[in-house]
């Protein structure tokens, strides 16, 4: 496996490992959850949304669990990434989120900068 596979390997344990966690907490102790992101109204959406992103995160870990990423799981890894740092810091700036969801949106970037890297190594 060359340097970059082993890279795109490391990323998709990473997210798909940061996903899983982000993702179980509200499902598992939605109180502790809403200790750290703030109180919630609709407890209904925020565990959808946790089961999707679990969701996600099973499909990253067993892509690298197979060591094999095609494009539409780099999609869906980048998609995911980009789309919960734009909900982060819309919200967060409307004051509708509680600001530790800017912890959250620097991870996503790191993310977005990684699968960046990824994409420009693997068009040459």
């Amino acid at each position: 496996m060359n340097g970059n596979n082993k890279y795109l390997m490391l990323l998709l344990w990473m997210q798909g490992g940061y996903f899983f966690i982000t993702g179980v907490w509200p499902l598992v102790h939605i109180y502790s959850f809403m200790v750290v992101s703030g109180p919630k109204t609709d407890i209904w959406l925020v565990r959808t949304v946790g089961i999707l992103i679990t969701s996600i995160s099973l499909g990253l870990q067993a892509s690298a669990i197979m060591k094999k990423a095609e494009v539409p799981i780099m999609i869906i890894a980048f998609g995911s990434a980009l789309g919960l740092l734009f909900v982060d810091v819309i919200y967060v700036s409307k004051n509708v989120i509680a600001e530790t969801y800017l912890a959250d949106a620097f991870v996503e970037m790191l993310f977005l900068i990684s699968w960046l890297i990824i994409f420009w190594r693997l068009r040459k």
